[in-house]
């Protein structure tokens, strides 16, 4: 595995504390604790939620692409490239609704659209590079 990858595995793996502590304040969110409208509420969710399955995403990914013994530099590129979705993803749903009731998300959420992208991106070079390594092992 591509070194460059292994560290980001490792440091994606300690930000699944963050995610855990995430979930306790949607747990205050819901029991009332933390006073938030529906927007923020529903935002709060989505950012929790892609949070932790993007994280496990693209630690599957970099598992998946060295297992198959697909190419170490393309495989660290479509990894860290949905590992990258898992910060912007989160990151604009959480940014868009801070502040007193807002009634609609700002202009952060561009970085959901941008997570989106890299998601995709990443994705499209990792299913490409593990199908090369089936082929090439043929």
């Amino acid at each position: 595995m591509h070194p460059v990858l292994v560290i980001a595995v490792g440091v994606t793996l300690l930000t699944v504390a963050g995610i855990a502590f995430g979930g306790t304040f949607l747990l205050r969110i819901a029991n009332g604790g933390v006073p938030v409208n529906d927007l923020q509420k529903s935002f709060f969710r989505a950012g929790h939620a892609h949070a932790g399955v993007l994280v496990t995403l693209g630690t599957l990914i970099a598992v998946t692409t060295y297992v198959t013994g697909a190419s170490p530099e393309w495989g660290a590129a479509g990894s860290i490239a949905v590992l990258t979705s898992a910060i912007l993803i989160p990151a604009g749903f959480f940014l868009s609704v801070l502040g007193a009731d807002p009634t609609r998300p700002s202009r952060m959420m561009a970085s959901v659209w941008l997570g989106a992208a890299s998601l995709t991106v990443g994705v499209a070079i990792s299913g490409v590079a593990v199908l090369c390594a089936g082929i090439g092992a043929l």
